[in-house]
């Protein structure tokens, strides 16, 4: 994959650290997700999708090697506490880990 791949990390630091993997979700400015039950809203994109809304696909979880892609933090860096619980919450409905 050459283009930049935004991507919402879930697991935590410490297994990312360990095992060389991430879990989470990819991210996308693509405009018919705003009717997407299953993409939450998080803020503008910056850089070449400047202005256009951000949006976490919470029905397509992921997992990767991010030293061997080379994964960079995104612009965004972290998101507020509301959205990533509103993410966590859209993605529980979907595999219901939690009872």
């Amino acid at each position: 994959m050459r283009d930049v791949h935004p991507f919402l990390v879930l697991s935590p630091r410490v297994f990312n650290e360990k095992t060389s993997l991430v879990i989470g979700l990819p991210m996308t400015t693509a405009e018919y997700n705003s009717d997407n039950p299953f993409a939450v809203a998080v803020g503008k994109a910056s850089g070449r999708k400047a202005g256009q809304i951000s949006f976490v696909l919470c029905h397509q979880p992921k997992s990767f090697d991010w030293r061997l892609r080379k994964a960079k933090i995104h612009p965004l860096k972290i998101l507020s506490d509301a959205k990533f619980a509103e993410v966590c919450e859209r993605l529980n409905q979907i595999i219901q880990v939690a009872g």
